[in-house]
């Protein structure tokens, strides 16, 4: 588990975070919801170790192994969806185990056939669904979604959300996700974090499961963003 404690954080004058506490559960999906700009990604940033804290603790990221999906897919466009997979895993992975991981993961995000294709012979959700085949094909202990679903149509976003669940669900690893859709933070959480100010505060900590009636977690979610 990964837990923040006290943390505080400046950018020059503006005060992000203060005295904040949070905690992420092992092979939980934690959703940070709230409006853009309100810290999401600098949390998410601080947990990573990609952003140093002015005080407070960051504990458990020791050993922790961390991989991404961000809104822009960020595949190699010189790279086939294959190789796009394999440059992640080529020091980590024997030849023959490293093609065996990655057809199997190109295989359940439903792109077997398209190997050889680039990014730019693609659409858009076919790049999220590589982005989400590399990033499961990498031993990680820790995911990061920073809105990986924003920009694609309802139907495509669905898709996507239906083959994270999927891939999740085969390899269960600790998720932090990003969003300001209420759909996606229902959808996909065990977790909701609803924050706002600045610095950030933590307004309600919604638990979903499968009693959780999603009308009013939707309702909810609608009222406090208004907020």
């Amino acid at each position: 588990m990964i837990n923040l404690k006290n943390v505080c954080k400046k950018y020059g004058d503006i005060e992000i975070l203060k005295d904040f506490n949070l905690s992420f559960e092992e092979n939980k999906i934690t959703c940070l919801f709230g409006p853009s700009g309100v810290g999401k990604t600098t949390i998410a940033n601080v947990a990573a170790r990609l952003t140093n804290i002015d005080s407070g603790m960051v504990n458990g990221i020791e050993n922790t192994v961390y991989s991404y999906v961000f809104q822009e897919h960020r595949l190699l466009p010189w790279y086939s969806v294959y190789d796009n997979i394999d440059f992640v895993l080529k020091d980590i992975y024997p030849d023959e185990k490293r093609k065996n991981i990655i057809h199997n993961y190109i295989d359940m995000v439903g792109l077997k056939g398209y190997e050889m294709q680039r990014p730019s012979e693609l659409s858009g959700g076919m790049c999220q669904r590589v982005a989400l085949a590399r990033a499961f094909a990498y031993p990680s202990d820790f995911l990061i979604l920073d809105e990986p679903f924003k920009g694609l149509d309802l139907k495509m976003k669905n898709d996507i959300i239906h083959i994270f669940r999927n891939l999740w669900n085969e390899n269960k690893r600790t998720v932090l996700f990003i969003t300001h859709d209420i759909n996606e933070a229902i959808d996909l959480s065990d977790y909701i974090y609803v924050l706002r100010g600045r610095p950030v505060e933590i307004i309600k900590k919604i638990i979903l499961d499968e009693k959780t009636e999603h009308e009013n977690i939707f309702h909810l979610l609608e009222n406090l963003a208004r907020l």
